[in-house]
């Protein structure tokens, strides 16, 4: 099955993290931050007192690496270099040791072989890349048996004055970078062809409900 909402390219995200990547952190981690810290609680349970292997897909700036457990050795990917730099600015002033890797990859073309991470946490992400099938696709196969799949991302409404507002601001998803209107059926429909997979948790975080903490346990 193929995530057939493509209205954003690769050449779509690369220009417009471009242009967002000074200004990201100051205009985005307010609102943003309450899935990070959500995120990182759910990574921070699977670790706990053991070492664990974790891939950030669409690490951005690092706003989610100091709020992991310093025993989760962290590899981050992401598409835009200039984002990229800013996180590896992070990692050196704040000694973030754990932080093994920053890399610019495609989230829907991992180079990781099979089973390579004890969890995967994918904050933001599926609202941007072209197709979320095919990123969800690849983080349930380097994820190892056992292992669990954190995402936190917009669901869109599905009616009443912000399906109208994500209604409108969909028709400029190439120029902000990625699309507001992001319906559940898009994970379900997935998750339903994967019965390797289990929904663990579906949450709505705030502030006033915009974002959905969802974790996935690969059987």
């Amino acid at each position: 099955m193929t995530d057939k909402s493509n209205a954003v390219t690769h050449a779509d995200v690369e220009s417009a993290y471009a242009r967002w990547a000074p200004v990201y952190d100051l205009v985005f981690n307010a609102c943003m931050k309450p899935g990070r810290i959500a995120g990182a609680a759910a990574i921070n349970a699977l670790a706990q007192d053991r070492e664990i292997a974790l891939l950030d897909v669409g690490v951005g700036t690092g706003l989610e690496l100091p709020m992991f457990a310093r025993h989760a050795r962290i590899t981050g990917i992401d598409l835009s270099e200039p984002m990229l730099a800013m996180a590896r600015k992070r990692v050196a002033e704040q000694n973030l040791t754990h932080v093994e890797a920053l890399t610019a990859m495609d989230a829907m073309e991992l180079t990781f072989a099979d089973e390579s991470f004890d969890a995967v946490i994918a904050p933001y992400v599926l609202t941007v890349v072209p197709d979320a099938h095919r990123t969800l696709d690849e983080m349930a196969r380097v994820v190892k048996k056992g292992g669990e799949i954190v995402l936190v991302n917009h669901i869109g409404a599905e009616k009443g004055l912000m399906a109208i507002l994500e209604n409108w601001l969909g028709r400029r998803a190439a120029a902000l970078g990625w699309r507001p209107e992001f319906p559940w059926s898009i994970v379900g429909d997935w998750l339903a062809t994967r019965p390797d997979l289990a929904l663990l948790e579906r949450r709505q975080l705030p502030p006033l409900n915009l974002f959905t903490l969802i974790r996935l346990k690969r059987l």
